[in-house]
């Protein structure tokens, strides 16, 4: 993937490229002003596809992504940035929404791992409160929208202190026989990404995709460790360590609601976001062991199309390893 936009060029007559502010595996994101209102800036999300494709795989992305762009443009949530525009050049798709200033998440963590510290708890249970307003309202749109890329580096706090969910990536509209951009926007990022996620034609990610990848933000923002992804997961549970044995200061309420919404099955996770956030936050009743089900991984691997999955990507992890080692 190459950066399409240097600073200075103009797209649509209107859009002044600045810099670029971050890189993903889809494209770019961009700052810019928006000439036509003075003092206004911008983050440009540009969706670059795989060149190998199909024309007419492309073509209907392409398609996809205009209808898609068109239901964010209608949405109005204090924690989610306005989508203002959006257009085709060529082949590559552009998402312009407002500019967050602030610092992601991820930094966040970084710093106070690089002090030898925690995050403040209080401060993770606001966050908590705050993403959960803003994927509740999502996932309640008709047709439901799941985010599909939940993380801590898309996660913005505002000099004011409100989080942003910044980034539309992988967005996924909930429609029937809708599976064309499933394939072609990606996965997510593995350690935050459940196991139904990897899948194409034959698996469904919904709202409960969402809150895997939303409780294993949590876990990072807790405990300064990444959670070991599905896939690992899936061949030993024992690879995920209780968030308490990291951090000592994190509650046995938090923690085993955050362990609840990280279960590999999506019917052993909370099935909506206000069921994972009322047990999180405390405003249900305490969490008991029955709460959160005995998983039993012989069903989760009875399901052929995802243990099919599972093994093709561990085969291409290790072919990949052999390849770096004897390079």
């Amino acid at each position: 993937m190459t950066i399409s936009r240097k600073p200075g060029e103009i797209l649509q007559n209107r859009y002044l490229i600045k810099k670029i502010i971050g890189r993903g595996g889809m494209g770019s994101v961009y700052l810019a002003d928006d000439t036509l209102l003075e003092g206004r800036k911008c983050a440009l999300k540009e969706v670059e596809y795989d060149r190998s494709l199909e024309e007419v795989l492309i073509q209907e992305a392409q398609d996809q992504f205009m209808r898609e762009a068109t239901i964010l443009a209608r949405l109005d949530h204090p924690n989610l940035p306005k989508v203002s525009d959006f257009f085709s050049i060529e082949s590559r798709d552009y998402l312009v929404m407002d500019y967050v200033p602030g610092e992601d998440l991820r930094t966040l963590i970084l710093q106070a791992k690089h002090n030898d510290n925690f995050l403040v708890i209080d401060d993770i249970r606001n966050w908590a409160q705050q993403l959960g307003d803003a994927l509740s309202f999502l996932h309640s749109q008709d047709p439901p929208i799941v985010h599909r890329d939940i993380k801590p580096s898309n996660l913005k706090i505002t000099p004011s202190g409100l989080l942003k969910l910044v980034d539309f990536g992988l967005v996924k509209i909930m429609v029937p026989d809708d599976v064309t951009i499933t394939v072609i926007q990606g996965q997510g990022t593995a350690i935050y990404t459940p196991l139904e996620q990897y899948g194409g034609d034959g698996i469904h990610t919904d709202v409960r995709s969402d809150i895997y990848s939303f409780g294993a933000t949590l876990y990072h923002l807790s405990t300064n460790t990444q959670p070991a992804d599905a896939r690992e997961r899936f061949l030993n549970p024992s690879k995920l360590v209780p968030l308490s044995e990291i951090n000592p200061a994190i509650s046995s309420q938090m923690e085993k609601a955050i362990l609840w919404a990280l279960q590999l099955h999506p019917d052993d996770r909370p099935q909506t976001v206000k069921q994972f956030t009322d047990i999180l936050l405390g405003n249900t009743k305490q969490l008991t062991d029955k709460v959160i089900p005995h998983i039993d991984y012989r069903r989760f691997a009875s399901n052929k199309e995802i243990t099919r999955l599972f093994w093709i990507s561990a085969g291409l992890a290790f072919l990949s390893f052999l390849i770096s080692f004897f390079a």
